[in-house]
């Protein structure tokens, strides 16, 4: 998975979702703490949306933006955990053409120094589909700032080496997305 570094910034595109059953625009400071990150980064932020942590809604959401080809890179925050609603593994893993591992791994590695082995618990990972990385994040704010400035800013920056996602989610087949709103037949519904 090696992409040789460059000596500027490739921007990506990256689409942040929320995933909680509580928290609005005005209480989702993680997603906001990522949203900041990324544009301070350098990056676009190509879509946010915040959805309710069931499986059907985010699997919906997750395979428009994987088949999207303007957008590279998704976080998602939240879902994560044990909680009987906790779905984010279950809603995005069977999109994944590839697992990530490592991602997870290190996640909690670097969790552990923080929160000792409550990271146990975390059940953060990362794959690849259609030539998207996926970074999947617990919700809290601390969880996000920790696989934020751990690993993500770095294997999103094309500056990085010896290797990035950044030429890797370059390569996206285009695919024609507008067709999933097209309306045929004059009496279909929009």
């Amino acid at each position: 998975m090696s992409s040789k570094p460059t000596g500027e910034l490739v921007p990506l595109n990256i689409a942040l979702l929320t995933v909680s059953d509580t928290r609005g625009p005005e209480e989702d400071t993680s997603g906001q703490y990522l949203e900041d990150q990324l544009v301070a980064t350098g990056h676009q932020l190509a879509a946010r949306r915040i959805l309710p942590d069931d499986i059907y809604l985010v699997r919906a959401l997750m395979s428009r933006w994987i088949a999207d080809p303007a957008i590279h890179g998704i976080i998602i925050t939240g879902g994560t955990g044990f909680h009987e609603r906790d779905s984010t593994p279950e809603a995005v893993g069977p999109l994944l053409d590839k697992t990530i591992d490592g991602f997870g791994e290190e996640f909690r590695r670097l969790s552990q120094l923080d929160i000792g082995t409550s990271t146990i618990q975390s059940r953060a990972f990362g794959g690849l589909a259609n030539h998207t990385v996926i970074f999947c994040l617990p919700g809290s704010t601390g969880a996000c700032r920790t696989g934020w400035e751990g690993i993500l800013s770095t294997q999103l920056d094309s500056r990085h080496g010896p290797c990035n996602f950044a030429a890797l989610v370059q390569r996206k087949p285009d695919r024609p997305v507008h067709r999933l709103d097209e309306v045929i037949g004059d009496k279909a519904q929009a």
